[in-house]
């Protein structure tokens, strides 16, 4: 059976809630017989290495890939095969199948799973696809312009095993010039955090807790704390919280499903956690770049519609117009601004 797979464009897949779950492993009669110890394998040998490979997967790697023909090499390449004496399951959903990325997953990296999809089905939809896919004990949503490694991600998962209260939980992103991605820990931003965001005021003085609420830059980058949402570039999860808040909301197409999944998380009772201490790598934006305009718009208006969701429960009509005017002036300074510098990076929320 090939390990590529087409899906059609409606339904793909079970319905948004419907999380398949393992079923337990039936008792062999052998274990009540008595055993003859064998020597363990060497460290390394062969057989440590059939025996890891035979094991359940500990990590499942969910990607969801768009025209990422140049990216999804150098990310697959970076993922271990293994952690913990277990593998890691890496699942690759492409949204734009034509573009090659489909090839050089199925060419160069056969263990990966690859689900090509009829359409594209936006981040969220993807993200659905792949995880019901997958049968790991944790979970890593990860963008494909990403480069991991091994430090990471076991430190990582040593986290969620060593505290079960963590829900979501981001390493440190670093763009390739070396500037940290912002976006991997943020606060649940209030209006004045957003002013000072799309004012100019965070950046003028990113060290002022008053002014760097948005970003959280007045704490260091190398610590570790509990945050108000990460970046769907890197979410580490534990299978059984997903299971009891939800996956992403397929309504969200492209942004906002991340900060939307943290509140929903956060809710539920878990921690929302950035740990500085190691860290990855984010090719940021290399998608969406060449349609700046629209992409920015688009970030902006998903994320007025999380908040709506979220923070007007009872459909206010006065609410609805505050974040609507909020939202644009945010959005047309924000715009504005980043003509006047020159600037073409998406900023997401």
């Amino acid at each position: 059976m090939s390990n590529a797979e087409t899906f059609p464009a409606a339904g793909c897949g079970d319905s948004q809630g419907e999380l398949g779950r393992r079923p337990a492993s039936p008792v062999s009669a052998e274990r009540c017989k008595p055993r003859v110890e064998s020597p363990e394998p060497a460290p390394g040998s062969s057989a440590e290495r059939r025996a890891a490979f035979n094991a359940p997967p500990l990590l499942s790697v969910i990607i969801v890939a768009y025209r990422s023909r140049d990216e999804i090499g150098p990310c697959l390449a970076s993922l271990p095969r293994a952690l913990a004496g277990r593998p890691v399951e890496v699942v690759v959903v492409d949204n734009s199948p034509d573009d090659g990325a489909g090839g050089v997953a199925q060419r160069d990296f056969p263990w990966v799973r690859y689900l090509a999809a009829a359409e594209n089905l936006g981040f969220g939809r993807a993200s659905n696809l792949g995880y019901r896919h997958a049968t790991g004990d944790f979970i890593l949503f990860l963008n494909p312009d990403t480069i991991a490694n091994e430090a990471a991600l076991a430190h990582g998962l040593r986290r969620l095993q060593a505290e079960p209260d963590i829900g979501l939980l981001s390493v440190k992103l670093v763009q390739a010039d070396g500037a940290m991605d912002l976006a991997c820990r943020r606060s649940i931003p209030t209006l004045w955090d957003g002013f000072c965001r799309a004012s100019g005021l965070a950046a003028a003085f990113p060290r002022r807790r008053w002014f760097a609420g948005y970003n959280l830059t007045h704490l260091s980058e190398n610590g570790t704390y509990d945050v108000g949402a990460i970046n769907g570039a890197f979410m580490l999860a534990r299978r059984a919280v997903l299971e009891q808040a939800g996956l992403f909301d397929e309504t969200f197409f492209m942004y906002g499903d991340d900060l939307d999944l943290c509140i929903r998380v956060a809710r539920a009772g878990y921690r929302i956690v950035y740990d500085g201490r190691v860290e990855i790598t984010h090719l940021k934006g290399l998608s969406v770049a060449r349609d700046y305009d629209r992409m920015a718009r688009a970030i902006f208006d998903a994320n007025k519609q999380v908040f709506l969701k979220h923070f007007n429960p009872r459909g206010s009509r006065f609410v609805r117009w505050k974040y609507g005017v909020a939202f644009g002036l945010w959005k047309a300074v924000a715009l504005l601004r980043a003509r006047l510098r020159g600037h073409r990076r998406v900023r997401p929320l």
